[in-house]
């Protein structure tokens, strides 16, 4: 099967690729990304005699109907991800996270290409600290950002698509990932390489705010799992029963690194900051069968602090540039 990867190069782009290289032998793969700031080639040196690179933006409209008419399958991941910097600038993120999926959706319509896109629990807003509820296929969309807006309005736009002109695809909204690769901006290695550096990690406003977490592999055997499996025009919410409150996860990262517990820095809180994520993902297991591997998250927050102390040399070129970005923003 040919498959092409928007947003191959980024954190669970990246990932998934490696992922499926081993476990999908069947697939040949072509890796489609813009190489923005959150993107590394380097990061598929080890699968690249096994995987086409094309370097472009997804909201190329030549370039993606091109790439999509050699292809069988397109598992959509490229997308602009950070809430910071969608309140500081939100083109990028109207630019690549509506009108690429905009992009996609076209090429895929004209060629009756398959479409798998990759979303997030943030298109559904925030629960309550002390609300029983979890997010579900049916919770209604209320982003809270400009990034997750865009996400939510893409959702809106594939299932349009789906309805409208009958193409063949599957969505799936996951809980907040980390792992390797995963770029320094992003709250668990933000933490774990401040603590490499012997920097105090940073915690926004009281770390009361809580986001269901989920091991990068666990996500994208979920997105194969779909793939092989799932039923056509549905949504498939992805979690692992993760929930954990930022407090809890600095706490985990200097007990497991050897820090006093007390060893962190409260900084300013981020505007409208979502307080709590919780996926029910029953409906993926239900129809499916797929089980999370790493059930326990400290299991996966160790397996993630390994990596990136074993690879200082893919994350300290971007350290720097990023602490700078938030010490501007006071956080």
């Amino acid at each position: 099967m040919r498959v092409l990867v928007t947003g191959g190069a980024g954190f669970i782009g990246t990932n998934f690729v490696l992922r499926a290289n081993r476990i999908c032998p069947d697939w040949a793969i072509t890796v489609l990304d813009a190489l923005t700031y959150a993107a590394n080639r380097e990061n598929l040196d080890a699968v690249a005699d096994r995987v086409e690179f094309v370097v472009g933006s997804v909201a190329d409209e030549d370039l993606v109907d091109t790439l999509v008419r050699k292809h069988d399958l397109v598992v959509h991941f490229a997308a602009e991800s950070h809430n910071d910097n969608s309140l500081d600038d939100p083109w990028p993120f109207v630019d690549t996270n509506i009108i690429g999926t905009y992009r996609v959706l076209e090429a895929v319509r004209r060629h009756g290409t398959r479409l798998h896109h990759v979303s997030t629990d943030e298109v559904y807003g925030d629960l309550g600290l002390d609300d029983p509820a979890r997010f579900s296929e049916t919770t209604p969309v209320n982003p809270s950002s400009p990034y997750s807006a865009s996400k939510a309005a893409a959702d809106l736009l594939v299932r349009a698509w789906v309805r409208s002109f009958a193409i063949t695809a599957t969505l799936s909204n996951c809980s907040n990932n980390y792992g390797p690769y995963q770029h320094v901006e992003k709250f668990i290695p933000r933490q774990i390489t401040n603590i490499l550096s012997d920097v105090k990690p940073k915690l926004y406003g009281a770390g009361a705010n809580v986001r269901d977490w989920i091991h990068v592999d666990d996500h994208n055997d979920a997105v194969i799992t779909i793939i092989e499996k799932g039923r056509p025009g549905e949504t498939y919410l992805i979690g692992a029963d993760g929930e954990q409150s930022n407090r809890q996860i600095i706490a985990m990262l200097l007990e497991i690194m050897g820090k006093p517990a007390d060893w962190f820095e409260p900084v300013s809180d981020r505007p409208g900051h979502d307080l709590r994520y919780a996926i029910d993902a029953a409906k993926l297991r239900a129809e499916t069968g797929w089980e999370p591997q790493y059930r326990d998250v400290r299991a996966g927050i160790e397996q993630t602090v390994a990596w990136y102390r074993e690879n200082e040399d893919w994350w300290r070129r971007d350290k720097d540039r990023t602490e700078s970005a938030y010490a501007r923003l006071g956080r």
